[in-house]
């Protein structure tokens, strides 16, 4: 445990596995034992050989922004498995995509009796959209544990706006990010808030973790809101240190998110 109040990620009501590929990423596995939902499949031989071990049918592909890392397997899978829908961010215009989806839509897979709301998250990338149904949160490069992706196409505020749809998420809503960035990122939140006893037991958690060779992931929303510095810029902790680094207090909590993620960007 974290704290009396705060706990690590319980098991959730599907199978949900993440199959590594490439240095640091994770495509996610949502199964039922036949059917499986793969999300952010950036390469095919992994997915490929993980649905052949476990003889898995896909039932759809799930892509949450257009980077190569989350796509670039699509095409192999379906081409093994041509009716297989790729559900995508119509913000991104990704060529692999046959179900574009916005903000709010809904998406279900009958063969899972998977029920997701599609979130827009857009900072990462202009589209960028998150998966959130059955306390289960899908954001690729959205939200990261104890961070948060780069602003390559959006704004600061584009991410206020995302990280305040993630804040405002139940505790218990587990974090499925598409990259093993936790121990990096925790390293950053040691700087940009020294003083966080839960983000300390947190980090030895999740040391203990990759000294196994397991993911740090899932989180929890819960987890997020007392570690990650991204979404704790009104804490008096992170903007002494903001200050510190700048020289001057910022003058809001967007000017306080800004700084900080431009202060990760070069961490």
């Amino acid at each position: 445990m974290l704290s009396r109040s705060l706990a690590f990620p319980a098991m959730p009501a599907f199978n949900v596995t993440p199959v590594p590929f490439a240095r640091d990423n994770y495509l996610w596995l949502i199964d039922d034992g036949r059917y499986v939902v793969l999300v952010d499949p950036g390469e095919a031989a992994p997915a490929l050989a993980a649905l052949e071990k476990s003889a898995l049918v896909p039932a759809a592909i799930l892509l949450t922004h257009h980077h190569a890392d989350h796509t670039d397997g699509v095409g192999e899978i379906v081409a093994r498995y041509p009716s297989v829908p790729v559900y995508g961010p119509r913000g991104d215009d990704i060529a692999c995509v046959d179900h574009p989806v916005a903000d709010d839509d809904r998406i279900v897979i009958p063969a899972l009796d998977l029920d997701l709301q599609v979130l827009d998250v857009a900072a990462h990338t202009r589209g960028h959209v998150a998966y959130l149904g059955h306390d289960m949160l899908f954001c690729g490069d959205a939200l990261f544990s104890a961070g948060c992706g780069r602003i390559f196409e959006g704004s600061p505020l584009n991410l206020a706006r995302a990280l305040g749809r993630f804040a405002c998420l139940d505790g218990d809503t587990k974090v499925y990010c598409a990259h093993e960035y936790t121990l990096a990122n925790l390293a950053f939140s040691r700087a940009a808030e020294p003083e966080n006893a839960a983000r300390d037991r947190y980090a030895e958690y999740c040391e203990a973790l990759r000294a196994q060779g397991k993911p740090t992931l899932p989180s929890t929303i819960a987890i997020e809101r007392a570690i990650n510095p991204f979404l704790r810029t009104y804490e008096e902790g992170v903007i002494a240190a903001v200050t510190a680094r700048s020289g001057t207090p910022p003058r809001d909590a967007l000017a306080c998110l800004a700084a900080l993620r431009a202060w990760k960007d070069v961490f």
